[in-house]
Order: C-alpha cells, then structure tokens, then sequence
C-alpha cells in the first residue's frame, strides 16, 4: 500500500488556488506518481504530462491500465483515484537506441549538464567557506532557478524545447461516428499520419503487448491510426514475413500507409475496422498454429486480404449499389461491386513499385499471392455466405491441409470469420463497433428513402433496434459459421464460440427488456386514456348529443317571429 507521502507530483500547469482539479495515482515501472491538472486541462496537455512523468521520447506509444489490468484512455476525462487503486503507466513501444533525454538536451544544447551542476554545487560551497553565510545574491538565483525549472517541468512550456510536445499536432482523436466528417481523408490528416507513424516506426513494441496482440481480446478503440500501423507493421514481422519474402521495411510502411489513406471516414467501415479484422486474423493464425500447418505465402496471402478487404468502402452496401445504379454496380455487373472494388484498390496500391510488399517474390509466388487474395476478399460478400460454408461443411470431414483446394476454403472461412468476429471480443469492445455498425445501416437507409429506393429492412432505423439487430445474426449466422471451424480447430471454443454465446444472451435479454418496457408503455397509455374517458363531462362523450342540446338552446333564444 501507497503512502501519500511517496508519490512525486507532476502538474500540468501552475494551478490557481481556486481552480478546480483532478489528482491521478499511477506508478512508472514500479515508482509512485501522481498527476494534477485542471478539470479542463487540454487533452494533448494532459498526454503531455503523463510522457513527462514516464520519461519517454517524443514518439514513444505510452498506456495507461487501470487496476482490473484493462487499457484505459490518457485524457482530460480520467477517473481520480486513490493511492490504493493506482493506474500503471507503461511505455509500450519505445526507440531502444535512442540516448538518454539528459543526452539528447546537453548535445542541443551544446553543453553537459550534470557537470554544470557539479562545477556549481563546487562554487557554492566555496562561497559558503569564504563568506561563512551563503549570500542573499545566491538565494535570489536559486529562486529563479527553481522558478525556470518549474516552468520546464510545466506541460505548458514543453513545447518550445520540443521535448515531448509536438508543434504539427492536430485536433483530438475523432469520435468513431464520422457522419460529420468528410467522405475522403484530407491531405493534411493523412500527412499528420503519416509523420507520427513514421517517426514511431522504429520503436521497438513490449512483448507484453505483443502477445496480447496475438488475442480475440485486444482493444482497439485505445490506440490511434499512426500507433495501429506500428501494429500492424509488428504483425508482418513476428510471423517472419519480413525475412521470409525480402519485405523491405520502406515498402512495408508506405504500403501500409496507402492502406490507412484508402479506407474512408465513415462511421464502421473505415481503418479501424480494417486493423480489427487482420488483428483476429493474426490471432487465429497463432491460436491455431496454421504456421506449422500450412504455407508461409498462404498465411501472407492471408494477412494481406484481412488489410485490404474493405478499401474504399463507402458505408453503402451491394444492395444499395445495385439498386442505385452507382458506377460500381455498372462496372462489375451487379457481381460483388464492393468486394470487386476493395480488390481492385488493393492491387492498384501494389502496382505501384514503392508499396508493392511482394516485389521480391518469384512471377508465380505472386501469381499464386494475387489469386488467393481475390479469393479472399470475394469471399466476404455475404451473399455467398451459404455456399461457401456448406463447401466448408462438405469437406470437413476429410480435411487435408495438403490439398489445395480445401485450404483455398479455409483461407476464405477464415476471413469471414474474422471479418464478423466483434461479437467474439468483451462486451466493452464490441458493443461500440455495434453502434458504429447501426449508423452506418441507418444512413443507408435513410438514404434509400430519401431516392425512393427499396429499403433494406435489417438497416431500417424505424423498425431494427440494436438488440433484435444482433439475436438473428448472432443465432443465425454467427454461432454456425464459428461452431464449424471450431470443429476443424476445437482449441478455438474459449476464444471465440464462448464470447459468442455470452453476447447472444445479453442481447437476448436486452431485446426482452424492451418488449416489456414496450408493454408496460402501451398499458400505460391505454390506463391514461380510459382515465381521460372517464374524467371527460357527459356531454362531451356524445358529440351528438351535445349538438343537438346546443341547437335546441339555439332556437329558444331567437326572436319571436312577427
């Protein structure tokens, strides 16, 4: 247990004795801190800080874990805590061959710093000596001393040293519902991205979270585009891809930087969506131990068609697109306009020799990379959802992961499943994506009726809510699709099909909850109107009545006829 007396504080900004503020407690491998700010401090002052107090470079990826071990988001909003429910803060990925902060400032600087010290510490006791009281002149300069190192230790101030803060940053991660932004990326969102992810490149990412990067578990919502492409580069490295085709690490960060600039800014199709599905993917890959089952090139083939599968993705479906006529629909005949689409994209990010990650592999390496990857993404048009599942089915019982063609249908079950697989995460994981999912159905169609086209009825919002829109999924498609390549891998029953089963119940429950909610509203209405009846004077309940009193009223008050 903590004393307060054993943390060390560090503030965001010189606080005001009225102002109010938050006291974090956390621990830096293993030292007690605590970080103070103002309820309003701004979100990068207070990311700011919390590098400050780690001690980190400028480009290092730090997280915060609140006590259940859980990564919880480095913001303004932070829970205060106590000493006894400490965060931990850690550096998860940091530049192992950078020098020393101390270094890098005495060589900017043009002077070491710790000897500077010495050589003064070495003049005031000399001056002690000499004068037998220390001078007023030398306790004014400690004041202004400690009054500068106040300021640099002060969030505020960071950035004209160019220590932590960076001058290029933008606004604050974007909420997941894009609906207010636009379609494309712009220039200078995409450049901004691509400076961090570069400058984060090298950082070499803790094994800690690179084995929780191998889990269905992983949260994605608490690491920002630049932080997911270092991810998604450490993916292409830990199962050997850089080695085993000659991937240079130029290519690869350009290619996976044309990958985040292709996906778009809506609200569930976009580059998250794209990391998550290549993340389950590369968990599969190491749940079931396919590296010693099937070939490298496969698992390439793989990975790279989780990346690409929704490039380009509009936030309109194959319906829509088919139903409106859209250029996309023309182009590919009605067949899979989407997944036709997010294909092409992805091979004309490759034909450039600059993003192309498989230029050093043989003509038929590439030939065989090309055709397993149009398979792939084809495959994730949910219309053929049946036929591709009983083919699964058919040869399951023979299954050889030498025969090609049964491996070209696992390839494709596989990224169905991780292209469907939210619901297998926590609740706290998934349950946003599903509310991503929802707008992104609703705008559809809500744009569906505004062209008077036919609405798509699981999109509808004035007749799906969210849990009906998951039971059938779930019960239906989901659960059967997951129960069968279980069958092949039965390891996969903890990881996947049992966080399954746990959302179809609470989704169960929910939509039970509302059906009773709903019955008890129209109870309550119809026992306020019979009230309201019963309340209503007797000859406002006969209209007839009531006119024909007010007509015989009427003539009796008329004038005798002369």
């Amino acid at each position: 247990m903590w004393s307060h007396s054993k943390f060390r504080t560090v503030r965001a900004v010189a606080l005001k004795t009225d102002m109010a503020t938050k006291i974090i407690y956390f621990t830096v491998n293993g030292r007690p801190e605590q970080a103070e700010f103002p309820v309003d401090c701004p979100a990068q002052d207070v990311k700011d800080l919390f590098r400050s107090a780690a001690e980190a470079g400028p480009h290092d990826i730090l997280k915060l874990y609140n006590p259940k071990g859980n990564i919880i988001n480095i913001s303004p909003r932070l829970e205060p805590n106590s000493p006894n429910s400490c965060y931990k803060l850690e550096v998860v990925a940091a530049d192992c061959n950078s020098e020393p902060l101390g270094v890098e400032l005495a060589v900017a600087l043009g002077f070491d710093l710790s000897s500077m010290e010495k050589r003064l510490q070495g003049l005031e006791k000399k001056i002690l000596i000499e004068a037998g009281e220390t001078p007023a002149v030398v306790y004014e300069m400690k004041r202004q001393v400690e009054s500068f190192r106040e300021k640099l230790e002060s969030v505020e101030h960071l950035s004209w040293l160019g220590l932590f803060k960076e001058l290029s940053e933008g606004t604050q991660k974007p909420s997941p519902f894009y609906h207010k932004r636009t379609l494309r990326k712009t220039r200078e969102e995409c450049e901004h991205v691509r400076e961090k992810f570069l400058q984060m490149s090298s950082l070499e990412v803790s094994e800690e979270v690179r084995q929780y990067l191998k889990t269905p578990t992983f949260d994605n919502w608490q690491w920002e585009d630049a932080e997911i492409m270092v991810l998604l580069q450490v993916m292409y490295t830990d199962l050997d891809f850089i080695a085993t085709f000659n991937i240079e690490p130029e290519v690869l960060h350009q290619f996976l930087y044309e990958v985040y600039k292709r996906y778009n800014n809506i609200p569930f199709h976009n580059f998250k969506h794209c990391f998550c599905v290549t993340q389950m993917m590369y968990g599969l890959i190491w749940l079931t131990d396919l590296k010693s089952k099937i070939d490298s090139i496969d698992l390439l083939t793989m990975l790279t068609s989780a990346a690409c599968h929704d490039l380009d993705h509009t936030g309109y479906n194959n319906a829509y697109q088919i139903n409106a006529r859209t250029e996309l629909a023309l182009r590919y005949n009605d067949i899979s306009p989407l997944e036709n689409h997010h294909c092409a994209v992805a091979f004309e990010i490759l034909e450039k020799n600059e993003n192309n990650i498989f230029r050093n592999l043989t003509t038929e390496q590439y030939k065989r990379i090309r055709e397993g990857i149009i398979k792939c993404i084809l495959a994730t048009d949910m219309t053929r959802h049946n036929e591709i599942l009983n083919k699964f089915k058919s040869i399951l019982p023979v299954f050889d992961f030498s025969n090609k063609d049964h491996r070209d249908v696992l390839m494709m079950i596989m990224i169905k499943v991780s292209d469907i697989s939210n619901e297998a995460r926590p609740m706290d994981v998934a349950e946003p994506w599903l509310d991503c999912l929802l707008q992104e159905f609703y705008n559809q169609s809500d744009m569906e009726k505004l062209e008077g086209l036919p609405v798509t009825p699981f999109m509808d919002r004035d007749k799906v809510t969210k849990p009906s829109s998951q039971t059938g999924f779930i019960g239906f498609v989901l659960l059967p699709l997951f129960i069968e390549l279980a069958n092949l891998f039965p390891c996969l029953e903890q990881h996947i099909i049992d966080p399954v089963r746990k959302a179809l119940d609470y989704y169960t429950e929910m939509e039970k909850a509302l059906e009773r909610e709903k019955l008890i509203r129209a109870q309550s209405d119809k026992a306020a109107a019979a009230k309201n009846k019963d309340t209503t004077p007797q000859n406002l309940q006969n209209p007839q009545k009531t006119a024909d009193s007010l007509s015989e009223a009427g003539n009796a008050l008329k004038p005798p006829t002369l």
